[in-house]
């Protein structure tokens, strides 16, 4: 068991265990990319709508509409988007390994800065660059790391595709329950289950921060609240000139 206070274990077999699989693809920014602008789009199109004294049914038409459409067309991109970062991934890797083929002196001269800059010098920094570039698969990691700051933690495009448009579909539905139940008040519970659901992810989001909850649950509430207000005041504005 890892010390209090300690996030894992140091011993050996521990340590052995959890590099063994390498590192994980991180796709915490999907969800809260991907709940963010689900809320802030859809409670804006709310918004805008109440502003221009849309009727509940024309609310939540155009409501679900951009649910569906925005979310499918946010999930799209970002599935493009990774897709075209593990393919400049292979193209810079397949760069390297044509590199340390053709100019291995001058990818050698690589290391050699790469760690100089890092505060090594002499024997040591010597020593670094002949033990990397003795083996070839740590010599390209080392290259893809240190000269274009890219890891081999791949992201798979449909995963990140899935979990944003997951996140897009639960946090931007919350600003349609109270139409779709017809419950009185529609535009002010429409309003304060929203500033939850932003409170609620920035909180989550937290979990990976050094900030408090609190912090990150009021931030993301005043980012969204603000974006859905110019909606409010834009829909409003347009009503009353058109009229």
């Amino acid at each position: 068991m890892p010390m209090q206070g300690l996030e894992h274990s140091h011993k050996p077999k521990d340590i052995a265990s959890r590099l063994a699989t390498g590192p994980d693809a991180s796709y915490l920014r999907d969800w809260i990319y991907g709940g963010i602008d689900g809320a802030v789009t859809t409670f804006a199109i709310v918004a805008g709508s109440v502003g221009a004294s849309l009727s509940p049914k024309v609310i939540l038409i155009l409501g679900v509409a951009n649910l569906l459409a925005d979310g499918f067309s946010m999930a799209a991109a970002n599935y493009s988007g990774s897709k075209s970062e593990n393919e400049d991934f292979a193209r810079l890797k397949a760069v390297e390994e044509k590199h340390i083929r053709f100019e291995p002196t001058g990818e050698a001269e690589e290391i050699r800065q790469i760690f100089k800059s890092k505060g090594f010098h002499g024997d040591d920094l010597e020593t670094l660059v002949r033990l990397i570039t003795s083996n070839k698969a740590a010599w390209i990691d080392t290259m893809m790391q240190g000269e274009y700051g890219m890891s081999d933690a791949g992201r798979a495009p449909l995963k990140a595709a899935f979990y944003t448009f997951a996140a897009f579909l639960l946090f931007g539905a919350v600003p349609l329950f109270p139409f779709v139940f017809s419950l009185p008040s529609s535009a002010i519970l429409a309003t304060a289950l929203t500033a939850i659901a932003f409170f609620a992810i920035g909180s989550f989001r937290s979990i990976w921060s050094q900030r408090s909850w609190i912090s990150c649950g009021v931030e993301t509430t005043a980012i969204g609240m603000a974006a859905a207000g110019i909606a409010y005041l834009a829909g409003h504005g347009l009503q009353s000139l058109l009229t």
